[in-house]
């Protein structure tokens, strides 16, 4: 894929993850930043295979509080791993993908959930929707975000809750979230998936982008997780 392209796709990205989120957005030195709201309060930058001299100013501005992370898309570990030590960041994850389908051809009614134990409930705002699956009892099973962005639809924390697990729910979740928001025009869906997630994906016809490379600052033993 083109830079431009990714870089494109990066912003459509965090666009619509900041706005199912509601975190506020800015942009550090070009690139584009979200502030982690429900979280550390702090920073959070993006890149898609920034240069050398980008990298060392976003590796700067990363370095200067310590729960600021720097997300950078690349399918070059290595390079970036380098640069990371060289700069002073260490690595905070380094196994998730960015992903990427198109919708031309796919159901997006509504789909049948069938399981008397469960019921669906959807909520939608402007340009956003999450959908819950809940017992009669109110237990939360399964559960998902979406907020459409340009043609995009960007999904978003997609958990299938342990004791619901291998029910499909996860399949389930990803048509309701697509239908809940197909009036908006999103012709294509786009996501951040951990590696247990991507097994999910490709099985419903997902295709990989680019590899995701999280980086922190050292004095913070942990950091947040994209999907978390």
């Amino acid at each position: 894929m083109a830079e431009a392209e990714l870089k494109d796709l990066l912003a459509t990205w965090v666009e619509g993850w900041a706005s199912s989120r509601h975190y506020r957005t800015q942009s550090v030195g070009g690139f584009p930043a979200a502030q982690l709201a429900d979280r550390t309060g702090d920073w959070a930058t993006f890149a898609a295979d920034p240069s050398d001299e980008e990298f060392a100013r976003l590796a700067e501005f990363t370095l200067g509080s310590r729960d600021r992370i720097l997300t950078v898309l690349t399918d070059d570990h290595l390079r970036f791993r380098t640069l990371a030590d060289q700069q002073g960041l260490a690595v905070l994850g380094a196994d998730q993908e960015l992903m990427v389908m198109d919708f031309e051809g796919k159901d997006v009614e509504e789909p049948w959930l069938n399981d008397d134990e469960l019921k669906l409930k959807t909520e939608i705002e402007e340009r956003s929707a999450t959908v819950t699956v809940v017992t009669d009892d109110g237990e939360l099973a399964a559960s998902g975000h979406v907020a459409v962005a340009d043609v995009f639809a960007v999904f978003d924390r997609i958990v299938t809750e342990p004791n619901f697990r291998r029910r499909g729910l996860g399949s389930f979740v990803m048509r309701a979230l697509t239908a809940a928001v197909s009036e908006h025009g999103a012709d294509q869906g786009l996501l951040i998936a951990s590696i247990d997630g991507q097994h999910l994906y490709h099985h419903l016809g997902w295709s990989d982008v680019s590899g995701v490379l999280m980086l922190k600052n050292p004095n913070n033993p942990d950091g947040p997780s994209l999907n978390d």
